[in-house]
């Protein structure tokens, strides 16, 4: 029903600049000591794309039978790199995640607990927080796998 996809990935690093060349200011440390910020700055690393071989470039679905796990790789592997560098002070991977419907291909949104305790967001006195609200089908689905009356439409008894 929830189907997750996963792209945008990135790492993100909090950096802790002591010098100049901490961020990219080189050829100053003759005249400057340190850099001087309000606090640590932070930056996203975004991974070369799967696909770009620098000779050849081709899609990642034609470079990557799993793209979701390369590119985490990818990203893990850019993050323990900078990790090891003294002015970095945390390195985190992370993506966009959106959730559609497998059935209806619609944004995947489900009632809350508030809006399940309120009779103007639900279908009958059975829904539940958790039920899905974009498309009939998946309704039906999520009250068959946990054994709730199914939804009575078009005045069926």
């Amino acid at each position: 029903m929830k189907l997750t996809h996963r792209d945008e990935w990135r790492v993100m690093v909090t950096i802790k600049p002591r010098r100049p060349d901490d961020i990219g200011l080189t050829g100053v440390a003759e005249l400057a000591e340190f850099v001087a910020t309000p606090g640590p700055l932070m930056v996203a690393v975004l991974p070369r794309r799967l696909g770009n071989f620098g000779f050849v470039s081709m899609s990642d679905r034609m470079a990557s039978n799993n793209v979701e796990a390369d590119y985490r790789a990818r990203c893990e592997e850019i993050a323990t790199t900078l990790r090891s560098l003294p002015h970095v002070e945390e390195a985190t991977v992370t993506c966009t995640e959106t959730h559609t419907c497998s059935l209806c291909s619609l944004r995947w949104e489900v009632l809350t607990a508030d809006e399940a305790a309120d009779p103007a967001n639900c279908f009958d006195e059975h829904s539940a927080e958790g039920e899905p609200v974009c498309c009939n089908e998946a309704i039906d689905a999520f009250r068959t796998e946990r054994g709730i009356p199914a939804v009575q439409r078009d005045g069926a008894a």
